[in-house]
């Protein structure tokens, strides 16, 4: 399995995984109330998925920077591949996070 299709896969389970555990989540002191409230409206829904996508370029990259030097650029490259193609399929993602 490549970088990309682990990246992909770990953003997938980060795009999919707050809104199954939104409802069972524990909710811990001090914890803002927006954490537990679904998004309720398909532009909500795809702001939050915008967020996660951006994020998961972030943990990607912090990622690939401890990576030897020889694979560093390729790796930083399919991060940034990963979350150009993400963003552009973000409205399917989130259709199928949010099936109706």
């Amino acid at each position: 399995m490549t970088r990309y299709h682990i990246a992909l896969a770990t953003l997938l389970a980060c795009s999919v995984a707050p809104f199954s555990q939104a409802q069972t989540a524990m909710r811990q002191p001090g914890d803002p109330q927006r954490w537990y409230q679904e998004d309720s409206t398909p532009q909500a829904q795809l702001r939050t998925l915008r967020k996660e996508i951006s994020a998961a370029l972030a943990e990607a990259k912090k990622a690939c920077r401890s990576e030897p030097s020889a694979t560093r650029a390729t790796c930083l490259k399919e991060a940034q591949d990963t979350y150009r193609q993400d963003m552009a399929n973000a409205e399917k993602l989130r259709e199928a996070a949010h099936p109706q």
